[in-house]
This record gives structure tokens, C-alpha cells and sequence, in this order.
């Protein structure tokens, strides 16, 4: 396992900084407690980069995170920069790191913790052992489809366009991870679209069964719209375990799935591009959640979503599932003993800040490496 590995930190803005110190605790503790050397060089993005800069991430900071091992994101946005241009907005800054890295593959796990059943707005029975994963196109779709933009028309209204484009090769090189993460799981895929009203949904079906048919024929495959999916969501959600779906509906569709947790201070996310040279895949990691302008600062923001992409970092990209495993155990465990942040807090558990939680986690995770011999 004795391995150098770069990792780009960018804390950014609102709670991204207080998340992303306790994630370095937890690096420091791996550090300190396995033969990984992780380098961790920190930089900006969003509107911290913009008040430095005068753009939401340079070009050296796109440069260095081609050359990382891989990038942990806190989060970025406020709504003081809501006047600025479009694209010097936050959001810019890391819409084009995807863009700039081919960060094709957004994986969204959406994971109940027994100990949290009861803070889901679903009843019990419906989400115990929820355990599914929404895989969204990231870098085509509506999104980024030409033409796009704001007409003004000859009789004086205005006209917005977006378009929705989508070519086999970035609907095939998606629909393989899907295949590749359900093989490792329940082997059942869900493809989403809308083929009842959409030419490009028609071709995503086509190519996703075609790609079925030729490399995973094991691979349990089912087809359905995007509006019945969401409702699906939240009527049965058992159903499901890995949801194919383009960029636009998988925005949508991811949201619904990480509420149905309880909250999005729990969950973490992965964007994956193309294996490089070394391997290894282009990868970004973060939280779901925002930047949470109304409590930053306060030392009470729930750290356990970007602790956990940490935990998909040392999976997905350096293919360190036992450490993975351990690291997740390592909340699951203090979620057990009751402690909670604010925004999961429950009946008789005990109240927490960011840094206490962060803290907690940690000294699990050293005694379950000193333990396990790491």
C-alpha cells in the first residue's frame, strides 16, 4: 500500500472550510496510521477565488488538478455574488473543473444509516436499508447543449434556448459505469429518460440496450421515465439500486434520493472521467449539499458528507475498499452512539459541532485501523 498520492483540497465558500477540516483530521489520522502518503495541497474556487482573483478558479488551478491524484470540494456559492456576470458566478469555477477534466460520471449514493430511519420524511418501513446509487451524465444534456442563450424577438418578447444533445459514445462510456457499479452490487439498473416525448431519450434507450445486450447480459435492466421515476422515488424507493440517467433528470432525480435519507449533510458524491496514463480515473469529490451561507462560521455544519467522499475517494479512485469500508464504519459507528450534528439531531442523542463530530469520527477510524493492522 506505500503510495504517494496527491490530492488537490479546494475548501471554497460558505461551510465548505469548516467540512474540510475535518476531513484533513481525517487524512492526517490515515496519514499517521497506514503507509499512504497523502500530499494535500490546498487552493481556492468559487467566490473565495473570485474575491482573490477576479475569476471563480484560475488556470492554475485547473492545472493542478490534472496533475492530482484526485480533488475533495467542500462546496461553493452565496448569494452576495448573485449580480455578478453568469460566468463569474461561484458555480462557473467548478462547472468548468468538470468540464476542463471530462467529469463525465456524477455518482450519487443515497445511503440510510439505521441509526438516522427515523429522520427521513418517509415512514420507516418504506427507507430502512435504502441503499441506492443515482448515476448522472455530467458534462452533456441540456446543460451544455448548443445552441443556448436569450433572444430578442421582433415583436418584442424575449426567447430562451437550451438544447438537449446527446451523441452514442457519451451515453455508452455512462451507461458502462452503471453496469460496472450494479455488477458490484445488486445487479439491477434502472435506465431513465423521457423516449415517450424525446428523440435523444429514444437514443439513450437504444444505445443503453444495445451496450446491455453486448457487454453485461447478466445485468438485470429496466427502462423508465423520468417523472414516473420520481415518483417512484419517494413511493417505493427499495426498487431501485442503480438509476442511469442523463444531466438534467439525475439533478433532479439525485435530490429527490438524498432527501429521502434525511438529510444532505450525509451524503457524499464522486465525478469520474476516463482512466489517464497512470490508470487512474480523473475524479472530483464532494458533498451534496450547498454552501450553506446562513450557518457558515458557526461550527455547526454536518461534516460526515464530505468525510464520506473521502471514503468514495479511497474506493473509487485508489481502490482501497477495506479503508473505505473502515471509514465509513467509523461514522456509522458514532451515529450509534448517538452524537448528531443539528441538522440530524434526535431524541435523547447527544448535540455536537463540526469539529466535535469530526474529532469523534476520527478516533473511531484510528481505532479501527490500530485494530485491523492497516
Amino acid at each position: 500500500m506505500n503510495k504517494k498520492t496527491n490530492i488537490l483540497l479546494l475548501p471554497g465558500d460558505g461551510i465548505g472550510p469548516e467540512v474540510c477540516s475535518s476531513v484533513k483530521e481525517v487524512i492526517n489520522c490515515l496519514n499517521n496510521n497506514t503507509e499512504i502518503d497523502f500530499l494535500v495541497d490546498e487552493d481556492l474556487v468559487g467566490g473565495c477565488s473570485y474575491e482573490r482573483h477576479k475569476v471563480p478558479i484560475t488556470d492554475k488551478v485547473i492545472a493542478k488538478a490534472k496533475n492530482s491524484d484526485g480533488i475533495l470540494l467542500g462546496s461553493v456559492g452565496s448569494p452576495i455574488y448573485e449580480s455578478l456576470p453568469f460566468e463569474l458566478r461561484p458555480e462557473r469555477g467548478l462547472l468548468k473543473l468538470r468540464k476542463e477534466l471530462d467529469l463525465f460520471a456524477n455518482i450519487r449514493p443515497a445511503k440510510v444509516f439505521n441509526s438516522l430511519v427515523d429522520a427521513s420524511s418517509l415512514k420507516r418501513d418504506i427507507v430502512k436499508n435504502m441503499d441506492i446509487v443515482v448515476l448522472r451524465e455530467l458534462t452533456g444534456g441540456i446543460y451544455f447543449g448548443e445552441p443556448r442563450g436569450i433572444e430578442n424577438l421582433s415583436d418584442g418578447q424575449r426567447k430562451g434556448i437550451n438544447t438537449e444533445v446527446y451523441t452514442t459514445n457519451e451515453i455508452i462510456r455512462l451507461g458502462r459505469v452503471g453496469f460496472e457499479i450494479a455488477s458490484l452490487r445488486k445487479k439491477a439498473v434502472h435506465s431513465v429518460e423521457k423516449a415517450n416525448v424525446m428523440e435523444s431519450g429514444v437514443l439513450w434507450r437504444e444505445e443503453i440496450h444495445k451496450l446491455k445486450e453486448k457487454e453485461f447480459p447478466d445485468i438485470s435492466l429496466k427502462n423508465m421515465y423520468a417523472d414516473n421515476c420520481a415518483m417512484q422515488l419517494v413511493k417505493d424507493p427499495k426498487q431501485f439500486d442503480v438509476i442511469v440517467t442523463g444531466n438534467l433528470f439525475g439533478d433532479i432525480l439525485s435530490d429527490i434520493s438524498a432527501e429521502l435519507t434525511g438529510s444532505l449533510g450525509m451524503l457524499p458524491s464522486a465525478s469520474l472521467g476516463e482512466f489517464g496514463d497512470s490508470k487512474k480515473r480523473k475524479s472530483l469529490y464532494e458533498p451534496v449539499h450547498g454552501s450553506a451561507p446562513d450557518i457558515a462560521g458557526k461550527n455547526i455544519a454536518n461534516p460526515i458528507a464530505m468525510i464520506l467522499s473521502l471514503s468514495m475517494f479511497l474506493n473509487y479512485t485508489l481502490n482501497f475498499k477495506n479503508l473505505s469500508d473502515l471509514l465509513e464504519k467509523s461514522v456509522e459507528e458514532t451515529l450509534n452512539r448517538g452524537y448528531r450534528t443539528k441538522d440530524i439531531m434526535q431524541k435523547n442523542c447527544n448535540l455536537v459541532s463540526t469539529s466535535e463530530m469530526g474529532n469523534l469520527i476520527t478516533e473511531n477510524l484510528e481505532t479501527l485501523l490500530i485494530k485491523n493492522e492497516i
